[in-house]
């Protein structure tokens, strides 16, 4: 059950990812491009939920507090900020630079982080659960930057919407 649920977070995190990465593969990148930003999404999704972890055991040493409530809430929070972030419009370059393709990954990978906070409610296994983290949104980014080619921005505006709802369902499911 441990597993299916961390599965179930790495998709919801890659959603973010894969949402932004149908809008970005409209530009054209190159295959470069694309493997460079298929790679940094990977490593900060890695990295991310680990130094959350450490921000979560802090605030779980210092502040008595249900971990099943700091889950709800990190969860339910992403779940709406990826709701409202699916009905902004953003406008796209033609070109991203090492900067961008670094910013986009540190973006689309906060919420990792803000998972992370509660990782040690979910998993002991913090390693495993990364890499399956890392795994999953690099594979989500990858596949999105493809389709992107091929699907409207409807169809990332709803990617973003489902995984923001499982989030906020995932989060209830904690909190009861």
């Amino acid at each position: 059950m441990n597993l299916i649920i961390i599965i179930i977070v790495a998709v919801s995190l890659s959603m973010d990812a894969f949402s932004l990465s149908l809008a970005y593969g409209t530009i054209g990148l190159t295959k470069k491009d694309i493997l460079k930003l298929t790679g940094i999404v990977s490593i900060y999704h890695f990295f991310m939920p680990l130094l959350g972890l450490q921000v979560g055991n802090f605030i779980m040493t210092y502040i008595p507090v249900s971990p099943d409530m700091i889950v709800f809430f990190v969860l339910a929070f992403i779940g709406i900020q990826m709701l409202v972030e699916s009905f902004k419009d953003e406008e796209l370059s033609d070109h991203m630079t090492l900067w961008e393709l670094l910013a986009f990954g540190f973006a689309v990978s906060l919420d990792s982080f803000s998972v992370g906070i509660g990782l040690s409610t979910l998993t002991t296994n913090y390693l495993s659960s990364c890499l399956i983290f890392s795994l999953f949104s690099g594979a989500f980014t990858y596949l999105g930057l493809h389709l992107g080619k091929y699907l409207n921005s409807l169809i990332g505006k709803t990617s973003t919407i489902l995984g923001g709802i499982t989030l906020i369902i995932l989060g209830l499911i904690y909190l009861f």
